[in-house]
């Protein structure tokens, strides 16, 4: 399975941005970041079928995933980006299509990540 993430890019504290992960079969997606120095950390999770949907604490009201299961893609639209958004951001699939996990060695492929910089 191939996942292909992408929209990363900079911007300043308040601003958006639109990530993409591109993938082919069923699969519940994850979005995960990792900053320069810290472990992984779940951002959000939609389940492929529902969907069902789940956030961390630190992005909800402010990031929203979606997904077209006709275009095989996540999105995740984010939404009054902090400094302390800044991050590598990777999307990964779970073979398990109706039960969103929050942990990484729950999903069993991963994209290649996309920066994200935010500038204060």
């Amino acid at each position: 399975v191939q996942l292909q993430a992408s929209g990363g890019g900079s911007v300043q504290a308040g601003g958006s941005l639109r990530l993409s992960c591109v993938f082919s079969g069923r699969y519940t997606v994850g979005w995960f970041r990792q900053a320069a120095g810290t472990e992984r950390e779940f951002v959000a999770g939609i389940s492929w079928s529902g969907p069902r949907i789940l956030y961390s604490d630190s992005v909800k009201g402010r990031f929203t995933i979606s997904r077209d299961n006709a275009k095989n893609t996540v999105y995740l639209q984010m939404n009054s980006l902090k400094y302390e958004d800044t991050a590598v951001y990777y999307c990964a699939a779970r073979r398990v299509v109706f039960v969103v996990a929050s942990t990484a060695r729950e999903y069993d492929y991963w994209g290649q990540g996309t920066q994200v910089t935010v500038s204060s």
